[in-house]
């Protein structure tokens, strides 16, 4: 992909702030993105990507030649790639409550000259669409081919579909659910009790000073194992030592698997706002389509949408398991809409969707095209 550049939009200026679903307000509001390939003249060539919880804009190319690893989807947006930017004009937007460059908690409140903390109002997977909105209004786009996304990224895509239904042609939500289950709900509890439980935690008024890095890590940990899969972590590690000689009996990290855990958490927490972390988990649970657009159907949610729809399950998942995505796909294909559904066999579990996989290039590839094809012909 090159170089590209991070971009910002600021917004919801007072006193036109904006309204979140919690019946808050907050502003001004700033959306970083990042946009790969151009923009066509009747501007009918735009794919939206939407990144998960700890995700941000930069999902391809390289912010300067030093840079160590390019964005996060490199291996499927780029030239000739699955979403090919020779085609594509591809916007990634970083959420609202990130801390990647997007207004969240760690944002200076310009009303008290501090970061919020604490004092950042709830947000729901809503607010973020509509942060995302307010974007694709500012760049004069009216419709969008696509909107493709994984995990937390994929509720945006479905979010996105019965909002704003006239808005999207083509939806791909990979390897995401309609509502969290108890058991995701729970990881993301036990996750959010570490990080406050940290005594650097402070209430969340942590800037400045010592941060819970301790509760961080251990939230990514936690997380990190819901993320992989029984088979891939078998594969990956076993019972392998670090220490191949002998047992040491001590409570360091003995195992292969214990090493890698505390490396993933040690990296997450150079890069990651422990507040974010626990804002965005909480919009992941209260997310739930037949209850904000049902009245508890999930029939009468997608009722709403006019998208034909790709969704992508993944065989070893168990976080957003296969049977979550048929449950979607069912609903869809209840008020007839235009719906393909796969199930990708694969042993790496819920962090497949960002792995190299041509299986996973073909279907969009080949989804994308027939998208922009039936839209030109219109």
């Amino acid at each position: 992909m090159g170089l590209v550049e991070k971009q910002r939009f600021t917004f919801a200026q007072a006193p036109n702030k904006l309204a979140l679903e919690s019946g808050a307000t907050l502003g001004p509001v700033t959306i970083a993105y990042e946009t790969c390939g151009t923009l066509n003249k009747d501007k009918s060539n735009v794919i939206l990507v939407l990144h998960a919880l700890s995700g941000d804009a930069h999902m391809a190319g390289f912010y300067t030649p030093e840079d160590a690893k390019p964005g996060w989807w490199d291996t499927m947006v780029g030239p000739g790639k699955g979403i090919d930017t020779d085609i594509y004009f591809v916007v990634c937007t970083n959420i609202l409550g990130s801390c990647m460059g997007s207004t969240g908690p760690a944002s200076i409140n310009l009303e008290t000259g501090k970061e919020y903390a604490a004092a950042f109002p709830m947000i729901t997977i809503t607010d973020m669409v509509n942060g995302q909105k307010a974007l694709v209004d500012h760049l004069g786009i009216k419709k969008l081919l696509a909107v493709i996304g994984g995990s937390v990224g994929g509720m945006q895509v479905l979010e996105w579909c019965v909002r704003y239904p006239a808005m999207v042609t083509a939806a791909l939500p990979l390897a995401t659910t309609c509502r969290h289950s108890a058991l995701a709900i729970a990881f993301n509890e036990v996750a959010r009790q570490s990080i406050m439980a940290d005594p650097n935690w402070n209430q969340g008024d942590y800037y400045g000073g010592k941060k819970p890095d301790m509760g961080l890590a251990i939230a990514r940990m936690i997380g990190h194992i819901t993320y992989l899969s029984d088979e891939s972590m078998r594969l990956k590690f076993g019972r392998k030592l670090q220490n191949k000689s002998a047992l040491s009996f001590e409570f360091g990290a003995e195992f292969q698997v214990e090493s890698y855990l505390q490396y993933q958490g040690q990296k997450f927490i150079e890069r990651f706002d422990a507040n974010s972390f626990l804002y965005i988990t909480k919009a992941a649970d209260y997310f739930d389509l037949a209850r904000e657009y049902g009245q508890g159907s999930l029939v009468n949610a997608f009722a709403r949408c006019k998208a034909k729809f790709l969704v992508v399950s993944y065989s070893s998942d168990w976080l957003y398991p296969t049977y979550q995505s048929k449950e979607m796909v069912k609903a869809m294909k209840k008020n007839n809409l235009d719906v393909s559904f796969c199930e990708i066999d694969a042993q790496w579990g819920h962090d497949a969707f960002l792995l190299p996989d041509p299986r996973l290039d073909n279907l969009v590839t080949g989804f994308l095209r027939r998208a922009a094809h039936e839209s030109s012909a219109l």
